[in-house]
């Protein structure tokens, strides 16, 4: 049998990379039986066919290290997630719920603000302070910046990356950029809503010429994350959950209870008042319905 990774899933014919080329495979019957799907990302172990070398069945998937859902991809080293410094304004808010997503997946966050010949030096301090204490990286993209472009190539070498973020941030014309026989098609803003249009359906995996996998998208504009406790909201911002240590209440939900240091840490500038804001607005929709949106 032949090693790969599914690179590629369109109705029930999965493309699987084996080093040299590329295989159409179908997936074993007995992976609808245990109600397992092959997944893009997903290492397997294949068998050609007889009659064709070029097609294949995929006979046995590897133990996955993580799988997320949407876009549905496994193996998934670390997270990109691609906001624009401008047109479109970038919402702090999504941000945040993506970047949870990437705590809730064990992935490592990337943040990319893209578009930054568009940013001044002072907007990207205030935009990397956003972040202080935090442990995320911040880097700052743009297809007219080869420095950037060069720096992000570094960021993606050797790894299963994912591309993510709302439509029209530039997600697909920076994967030109740093592979042009890429070729991904990209979208205008739209002028009427401000968002981009989907250039994207499906989640693919693209091979780096310089080593590694990167997955493009359907871009979004709204994310849900499903059902999170309250008491567990504050695990996934790093910043609160480092300085909460020292709170009057072992159960302190850094809201309105009397003498938190979370707030204390926040008018002293070590946790974004931005940061902070969107965990209050989070926190009361679980309050409200169980849920984060």
């Amino acid at each position: 049998m032949i090693e790969g990774i599914i690179i590629r899933g369109v109705g029930g014919n999965y493309y699987v990379d084996i080093g040299n080329e590329v295989i159409e495979c179908r997936a074993r019957g007995l992976f609808r039986l245990k109600n397992i799907k092959p997944l893009v990302g997903d290492k397997v172990l294949i068998r050609l066919t007889t009659e064709n070398e070029k097609s294949g069945y995929i006979e046995e998937i590897g133990e996955r290290i993580n799988e997320i859902k949407r876009p549905s991809v496994a193996n998934v080293e670390q997270l990109l997630i691609f906001f624009a410094v401008s047109n479109p304004e970038p919402s702090f808010l999504l941000l945040d719920k993506l970047l949870i997503a990437a705590e809730i997946n064990n992935l490592k966050p990337i943040i990319c603000f893209n578009k930054s010949d568009l940013c001044s030096e002072e907007k990207k301090r205030k935009l990397v302070d956003m972040y202080v204490n935090t442990g995320y990286r911040v880097i700052f993209t743009s297809i007219k910046d080869i420095e950037s472009i060069e720096n992000l190539k570094d960021v993606l070498k050797n790894k299963l990356s994912v591309f993510s973020g709302p439509s029209g941030v530039g997600k697909s014309s920076m994967m030109n950029a740093v592979q042009p026989n890429f070729e991904l098609k990209t979208g205008d803003i739209s002028e009427k809503l401000k968002r981009g249009k989907h250039t994207t359906r499906h989640a693919e995996i693209y091979k780096l010429n310089f080593g590694g996998f990167v997955v493009d998208t359907p871009g979004f504009s709204s994310f849900e994350l499903g059902s999170i406790d309250e008491f567990e909201l504050s695990d996934y911002y790093p910043e609160i959950k480092k300085f909460s240590v020292g709170c009057r209440f072992d159960d302190c939900l850094h809201y309105k209870e009397p003498d938190c240091v979370i707030k204390d840490a926040v008018a002293n500038g070590l946790i974004s008042e931005i940061r902070y804001s969107n965990y209050t607005k989070l926190l009361e929709d679980i309050k409200n319905s169980d849920k984060v949106y």
